[in-house]
């Protein structure tokens, strides 16, 4: 299935049925007395979270979704059925614009939260309803209200604890297929992942963080290039980065250089990013021949503030020292809220 985490769709919800006018026909009530009922609700439109969805592909080829509107009233006192909602089911973590006037109208975190994007227009009262003692036999009644309608965006925004981040042929794909049961595409050539990719990493005393691997991060990519663009915003909802970099002598880059140039994309995409705790991940050890340049990296990136484990993903060497990593952030960050930062 493709995976698609922007759609813009059109809604209408339905209009509120007519009130009737009508009579009883009755012996000694003058013009047999007001009878029309009032016309029922048009239906509103609802977007729900769905936990089995993961994607917005329903909305890709289908743009307009219209509720049903409300029956009108009619004689002997009889009110019009109101219209039935639609509602509409959308991946847990999508975020509800108003087109016109940008507004976050919600951001759905939870399975089976939702929201009225529009709502139904009020049925129109009867006759019946304007009868009073100084008008005995009313000959009018309302038209139903109009359903609103509008254009929005939906952006999907995976919620995961942990982003995986670095350039591509990094080794992002491997690491969350070793640290998870995800099976995700992986070769030697640049933007293997084309979607982000989620696992799930169990450790042994029962808890578990949700790992997403990010793919298309490359110089500029808060500016278009790559795939960046289109998978940054997936970034904001994780609580904290693994940060992968290549530091076998093969590397196309400098370790730090690499590390500092993602780095800065985050902060040019959301300067909260950078506020996110990273753990530094020195991949492809096993194609180092001088192992002191992992004490260099080490020294350095904990001098700014970061953790740094070497590893191999062939060999799975410092798998477990990083697991172990990823357990003592769960506890110290991830653990206390169950909500993305």
């Amino acid at each position: 299935m493709k995976f698609i985490d922007k759609a813009k769709i059109h809604v209408k919800a339905g209009d509120g049925g007519n009130g009737c006018v009508a009579f009883r026909r009755e012996k000694f009530v003058r013009m047999g007395g007001p009878s029309g009922g009032n016309g029922g609700k048009g239906g509103d439109i609802i977007i729900q979270a769905d936990s089995s969805l993961k994607t917005l592909m329903d909305f890709k080829y289908k743009k307009h979704f219209k509720a049903e509107r409300g029956q009108h009233g009619s004689g002997s006192n009889k009110h019009g059925r109101s219209g039935r909602d639609l509602i509409l089911k959308v991946p847990v973590g999508t975020v509800i614009k108003d087109t016109e006037t940008g507004k976050i109208i919600a951001d759905l975190v939870k399975d089976g939260q939702s929201v009225v994007v529009a709502k139904g227009g009020k049925g129109g009262k009867g006759n019946a309803a304007f009868k009073t003692s100084t008008n005995q036999s009313p000959d009018y009644a309302e038209e139903g209200q109009v359903g609103e309608e509008k254009w929005i965006e939906l952006e999907l925004k995976l919620l995961a604890d942990i982003g995986i981040i670095g350039f591509p042929n990094a080794g992002k794909s491997t690491l969350i297929s070793i640290l998870s049961h995800a099976k995700p595409k992986i070769a030697d050539y640049p933007f293997t992942t084309l979607t982000p990719v989620l696992g799930v990493l169990q450790f042994d005393y029962g808890k578990s963080v949700v790992l997403a691997d990010i793919p298309g991060l490359i110089e500029g990519a808060s500016e278009g290039a790559g795939l960046g663009h289109e998978f940054l915003r997936h970034i904001e909802r994780t609580k904290a980065l693994l940060h992968l970099i290549d530091i076998s002598d093969f590397r196309e880059r400098e370790p730090i250089d690499a590390f500092i140039t993602i780095n800065n994309e985050l902060a040019k995409y959301s300067p909260k990013l950078l506020e996110k705790p990273q753990i530094v991940v020195g991949n492809k050890i096993d194609m180092l021949s001088d192992r002191s340049e992992i004490d260099k990296l080490k020294e350095y990136f904990e001098k700014e503030g970061y953790s740094f484990i070497p590893v191999s993903l062939v060999t799975k060497e410092g798998i477990d020292q990083l697991i172990g990593k990823i357990a003592e952030l769960y506890e110290k960050y991830l653990n206390k809220s169950s909500q993305p930062v």
